[in-house]
């Protein structure tokens, strides 16, 4: 007997329903959402986010004042080899809600906006069963600043084969300060800041789209090295 489709709440059929920007759009209008998550691992069939943090890009520019975090509290408290990457304790989560609680909150912030995020298949992989579980996929072109990186480093630097560079890494290369390592908000707000300046070096060469851009960091996906 086929499972029943859970009905979806307000906030994912507002995030279904949201208009998203085509892809001859230019890059500058469209809204972009940078999303950076903190897990107890990187198996995404078994470990579990524990923070998240989502920017909005508009315009070009980093709206700081509508930034989301959230602590996250799991089922399984993170062990001290994850502690010691991201620096969240199990008190520090002990009264945190669990992430069915702040679906609703990661919905509305990613809703009408093209995500961002920095060596995104992590994050695709932990958001699928989240947003499954509303009812929901993660919907637009995912601009992966790693992947951005390399073709950019490829234009940059001629005849070499290009780095996929770390997210601080990719920052200092580019001149940028790197916010709090490991933190949700302080990876997003770095991944915003490398995405922008990624973004205006690679237009340099004519009108980036979002299907120019895509196709930019595909097109790096795809090299050796």
């Amino acid at each position: 007997m086929r499972r029943r489709p859970r009905p979806r709440g307000a906030a994912a059929e507002a995030y279904a329903a949201a208009e998203l920007p085509g892809g001859r759009a230019d890059w500058r209008e469209v809204p972009w959402a940078v999303v950076d998550l903190e897990t107890t691992g990187l198996d995404a069939t078994r470990d579990e986010v524990i923070a998240f943090a989502v920017v909005p890009v508009d315009a070009g520019r980093i709206r700081a004042g509508a930034v989301t975090y959230r602590l996250v509290r799991p089922q399984r408290m993170p062990q001290a080899d994850s502690i010691r990457i991201h620096g969240i304790r199990p008190a520090d989560l002990a009264e945190a809600p669990p992430l069915e609680a702040q679906r609703d909150v990661l919905l509305e912030a990613l809703a009408g906006r093209l995500p961002v995020a920095h060596a995104a298949q992590v994050e695709r992989a932990f958001l699928a069963p989240v947003l499954a579980e509303a009812g929901v996929t993660l919907r637009g072109p995912v601009a992966d600043t790693r992947e951005l990186g390399r073709a950019w480093l490829a234009e940059a630097e001629p005849g070499t084969v290009a780095p996929r560079l770390e997210l601080g890494a990719l920052a200092r290369r580019l001149g940028l300060p790197v916010h709090r390592p490991h933190h949700a908000l302080g990876d997003a707000l770095t991944t915003a800041q490398v995405f922008l300046a990624l973004a205006t070096r690679l237009e340099r060469r004519g009108r980036l789209t979002v299907r120019s851009l895509i196709a930019a960091q595909e097109h790096a996906g795809h090299q050796r090295g």
